[in-house]
């Protein structure tokens, strides 16, 4: 996933996908360890993808926050 697709979606899909990318990470993780996994680098592609949803919901929750006045 493209950190620019990332940045086009509203605040709401974002969280939404991460939901969806944990249980990817989490079902990966248990596949690795009973060795019934093939492609071990979905792991590595999953966390990465969800670092930048994290990365990008935080600047925009800050963005609003300082559009807002609210940011201490």
């Amino acid at each position: 996933m493209k950190t620019r697709e990332i940045r086009d979606m509203n605040p709401d899909e974002i969280e939404r996908k991460l939901r969806e990318l944990k249980e990817t990470l989490f079902k990966a993780g248990i596949k690795i360890k009973t060795k019934q996994a093939e492609n071990t680098s979905q792991l590595k592609i999953v966390r990465k993808d969800i670092a930048r949803l994290l990365t990008v919901l935080k600047q925009k929750k800050q963005g609003t926050e300082a559009a807002n006045g609210t940011k201490k």
